[in-house]
């Protein structure tokens, strides 16, 4: 098995490593934390391999940064410092970042490549439990993909292979799909309150439009599970509305207004289609 390094020991290092492990995907070796407590809590996870840091460092067939952002470059040089990299796979875990910021790695003459888990690890172990079926936006090196494209699919991962140059797009589709969803949806309870209908209640009356429209959304796909008045070409009751949840809060307005041209690139499509 090819031999693995993990720099990191947070909550996506602790299960990918556990996982590389009880799959045979890799021979853990070394893992390397801020302090070696933390190195130490993470060996325990993984049931495998050592801690260790920078200085004590052995050279492996591929190395993990499963570390913050702000975090992926410094480790990166210190990496390279280290050890001898040529030939070796150099790969981070975050979502919104390129590969292209393993800049001394590839400088030293490894293959990169980034592979970001679509998923919380709010609970390591559960994840570890079920991680099989999680999709992973991976890109990079192909040297570097032939590496990890079996690697992740021995652990369950189901690897999607994304633009690098898209990678902050990619990253903001999931903001889309989950944070601003939320936000919208706050929107809608609010204004079934403003009209008088109590917080719970109005979580009862949205939940089955939300719940059908998200259903037919990944039934259909989006244009098809568009309804509603820009759907019908009711601009008239569009424009009453806008003024209306304006009047009552402005930045709610704002909100509303924002999702109308959009929406009627929907509705077009859905017309088109």
């Amino acid at each position: 098995m090819p031999t693995l390094n993990i720099v990191g020991a947070g909550h996506v290092a602790r299960v990918l490593g556990r996982l590389f492990h009880a799959h045979a995907a890799f021979t853990v070796q070394q893992v390397l934390a801020r302090s070696p407590a933390s190195a130490g809590c993470g060996v325990d996870f993984i049931a495998a391999g050592s801690a260790a840091d920078y200085t004590g460092l052995r050279p492996a067939d591929c190395y993990m940064l499963a570390v913050t952002d702000d975090q992926i470059g410094p480790a990166c040089e210190a990496l390279a410092a280290a050890v001898p990299l040529a030939g070796a796979v150099v790969f981070h875990c975050s979502g919104a970042l390129a590969s292209d910021q393993l800049l001394a790695a590839r400088a030293a003459g490894a293959h990169v490549a980034s592979v970001h888990p679509i998923r919380s690890f709010a609970d390591p172990e559960a994840v570890a439990a079920a991680f099989a079926g999680t999709f992973c936006g991976i890109e990079g090196d192909a040297a570097a993909l032939a590496l990890l494209m079996p690697a992740l699919e021995a652990i369950g991962a189901r690897p999607v292979v994304i633009d690098a140059a898209a990678k902050t797009v990619y990253h903001a589709a999931a903001v889309f799909a989950s944070n601003y969803l939320v936000t919208v949806l706050d929107a809608a309870l609010r204004a079934y309150q403003a009209a008088g209908i109590p917080e719970p209640v109005a979580r009862e009356l949205a939940r089955p439009l939300a719940q059908e429209s998200l259903s037919n959304v990944f039934r259909l796909g989006a244009a098809p599970a568009l309804s509603g008045p820009i759907a019908r070409g009711d601009l008239a009751t569009v424009a009453r509305q806008q003024a209306a949840v304006a009047a009552w809060d402005a930045a709610t307005g704002a909100l509303y207004e924002a999702l109308v041209p959009p929406t009627q690139a929907l509705a077009a499509r859905k017309q088109g289609g």
